[in-house]
């Protein structure tokens, strides 16, 4: 249902053989890279495998999947918002994934991908406007809920139980409309 326009991030992955003895201090940097390090000891004692897995900060638009110069927009706001939020917190949406469900929720509502006529054109609105209940009114939400879910349930550790981390971080991060002083199509 759903093709990216574009991405943020480049997962890169590195792989050090040390000796046990050899420990070097590395200075600190005052923008340290984000890594999440693993260290698994081969059948030697002395040696150890440290595994680095990074997100490179990089945003990507995939012209074949930009059907518009809207949607192009729509795109690249939507990463901007996933890199603002690599830079505001220490987000790690690789290993915690309310973090990334945190991150895409505020990415689909704060982009207008979610917009009565881009749900139109996907052909979700089509109990909403028969419906008594109050779906039309929540239909933003529900939209932001189902696409943020797609994207968590694309990351390998998140993918079994991707509702309930989208469910435990909507409240909040639905509302935050940071770095916006308020939802940007509320104009």
């Amino acid at each position: 249902e759903k093709q990216a326009g574009g991405g943020f991030g480049v997962i890169a992955q590195e792989v050090h053989k040390q000796q046990q003895q050899k420990k070097i201090a590395s200075p600190s940097s005052p923008c340290p890279k984000p890594t999440t390090s693993t260290t698994t000891t081969t059948a030697s004692s002395s040696d150890h495998i440290n595994t680095q897995v990074r997100l490179i900060p990089e945003i990507f638009l995939c012209q074949n999947h930009i059907r518009s110069e809207e949607h192009a927009h729509q795109s690249m706001v939507h990463e901007l918002i996933h890199a603002v939020d690599a830079c505001r917190t220490k987000m790690d949406p690789l290993h915690n994934c309310i973090h990334a469900a945190c991150t895409e929720i505020r990415a689909e509502n704060l982009s207008g991908e979610c917009g009565f006529l881009q749900e139109y054109w996907r052909g979700n609105v089509g109990g909403m406007l028969t419906s008594k209940s109050s779906s039309f009114v929540k239909h933003g939400q529900e939209c932001v809920k189902r696409r943020a879910g797609l994207s968590v349930r694309a990351i390998p550790n998140c993918r079994e139980r991707a509702e309930e981390y989208v469910d435990a971080a909507f409240e909040r991060c639905y509302e935050d409309t940071f770095p916006f002083d308020r939802h940007p199509n509320l104009r």
